[in-house]
């Protein structure tokens, strides 16, 4: 399996923090934040990554990471022009990804858990990491039942449960033909929901409920949240 990491988009939420540089080279406690899901992706096992992002910043992350060979690594890199959503991002990492299956996660994402089992479990179709949150509106959310998901909906006013849809997916090599399906939302930009609810609709869906932290860190809030829970993790690390 191999890894993608999104890392485009303006940053608008964090202006003018991003007026010079990409949210995803922000520090979240005490590294830039692409360094949280580029480790995520090494802890599971995966060494062969690309990196999506706009034409402005995608300099800045070569700066920042080089080939990934002194990580133990092999980075790639790629650029989105203009911010045509998630899955248009996505679609960038086709001819790279040979028809291997993928693990792709949002360069603003920060989690505690370790994916290595699921993704070294995976055997095709997809799979979505779900969270327990207090603010289910801010996010995807997924209607479960039993051991499927019966839906996501994105940004609901009336959430069907708590359960956040994380920015961290696991797919086959047909999420490409999936997304040449796809059109343009209402605000212009290709959906990652509208691929998850595809892959739903085949019923080739799984999910896993996360245990530990996860914070995406899009605002302020969740920036000054991210950081926070990584000092605690790291400290209590210690302790232990």
């Amino acid at each position: 399996m191999k890894g993608v990491i999104l890392a485009g988009g303006t940053g608008s939420r964090l202006y003018p923090l991003t007026k010079v540089t990409n949210k995803h080279l922000l520090p979240v406690y005490d590294k830039p934040m692409i360094c949280y899901p580029l480790q995520t992706l090494m802890d599971a096992g995966i060494d062969d990554i690309l990196i999506v992002s706009g034409r402005g910043h995608v300099g800045h992350f070569l700066e920042l990471l080089g080939s990934g060979s002194d990580m133990g690594v092999r980075l790639s890199y790629e650029i989105q022009e203009g911010a045509g959503g998630i899955a248009q991002a996505l679609g960038l990492a086709k001819r790279w990804s040979n028809g291997d299956d993928l693990a792709v996660i949002l360069g603003d994402n920060i989690f505690e858990d370790s994916v290595r089992d699921a993704v070294e479990s995976f055997e095709g179709g997809a799979r979505v990491f779900l969270k327990e949150v207090l603010d289910a509106h801010r996010f995807g959310v997924a209607e479960v039942a039993g051991d499927r998901i019966v839906s996501i909906e994105e940004k609901p006013e009336k959430p069907k449960s708590n359960l956040a849809v994380t920015g961290l997916y696991l797919y086959d090599h047909r999420v490409f033909d999936v997304i040449k399906t796809l059109k343009p939302s209402g605000r212009g930009e290709l959906e990652i929901t509208d691929v998850n609810n595809a892959y739903i609709g085949q019923g080739e869906m799984g999910f896993s409920v996360l245990r530990g932290f996860w914070s995406d860190a899009g605002t302020f809030d969740s920036l000054l949240r991210a950081s926070q829970m990584v000092k605690k993790h790291m400290r209590d690390e210690k302790v232990n």
